[in-house]
């Protein structure tokens, strides 16, 4: 009598204490009675590799991957898709049975996951999309946007080298506006969204002008720690549609939960609340 496989899955990161994941996935777990486990695996840089290669002989299915390591996963990986060598980082790892490493990124599908969901009207094509911030979470946004058929994208970045950078790789349609003129990105942006940490609790406040916002504007902060940042206040007090960046981490891991697991789960009312408790 051969014995169950109970399959494992986990996130990897250091620090890791922060993870809201497994709390997600072990609601899922539970929610379609399967077995399995989902961990949080505190890794330092120097033992990354040797962990990853270990892993699937310790029984796991794959990991998410958090900072520090989405960029040096890609080197480590065996398979690196598409989407995860645009974006430059990979968040999802599959491990294979002959324990080979597929490295992916879900940081794109759940963005535009999470705004198809919360603002169902959103038309890409309406015009330029507003972008504050040049880091990886700006990356995975760009690529999604203009898959998505976003004409024209306008960034801003607190430091210009680093938009100049994005804009080097992905092209023309990128278009670099100075930090201290973020503000005059919304008078033609009719899709606007911050990738900075600034909003967020124990981060410095968001301070660009925010006189552009005007009704019919769709308007998201990938900030969840508050949920409600001052961005997302003054857009709905502005009329725009605001959707919360809490969203965007639900959706990211339903293609890995699914690879993992087996199912496809669902991002649904209940799983924000458990989210928030």
């Amino acid at each position: 009598m051969s014995a169950t496989i109970i399959p494992l899955a986990g996130v990897i990161g250091n620090p890791i204490s922060h993870s809201q994941s497994p709390k997600m996935h072990k609601y899922w777990l539970r929610k379609y009675g399967l077995l399995g486990d989902y961990v949080p695996l505190h890794v330092h840089e120097d033992n990354l590799e040797q962990v990853l290669r270990t892993m699937p002989q310790m029984g796991f299915a794959g990991a998410n991957v958090t900072i520090p390591h989405k960029v040096n996963v890609m080197s480590i990986a065996d398979q690196v898709s598409d989407r995860a060598t645009l974006i430059g980082a990979a968040n999802t790892l599959i491990f294979k049975n002959d324990g080979k490493i597929y490295a992916d990124n879900t940081d794109g599908y759940g963005f535009m996951a999470n705004i198809k969901q919360n603002a169902p009207h959103w038309d890409p094509k309406a015009g330029p999309a507003a972008i504050f911030g040049a880091g990886g979470a700006a990356r995975a946004v760009i690529v999604a946007l203009a898959d998505a058929g976003v004409p024209e994208i306008y960034l801003s970045n607190r430091t210009r080298p680093k938009a100049e950078a994005l804009k080097s790789e992905f092209g023309a349609r990128i278009k670099i506006v100075d930090w201290v003129q973020a503000g005059n990105m919304l008078d033609d942006a009719t899709t606007v969204v911050n990738t900075t940490s600034l909003g967020m609790t124990g981060a410095a406040e968001f301070r660009v002008p925010l006189d552009g916002l005007k009704p019919g504007m769709v308007v998201t902060d990938l900030v969840y720690t508050p949920l409600r940042t001052r961005l997302l206040d003054e857009a709905e007090a502005a009329g725009c549609t605001v959707v919360d960046g809490l969203g965007m981490l639900l959706h990211q891991g339903v293609p890995g939960f699914e690879r993992w697991f087996g199912v496809r789960p669902e991002v649904d009312d209940e799983l924000r609340q458990v989210m928030l408790r």
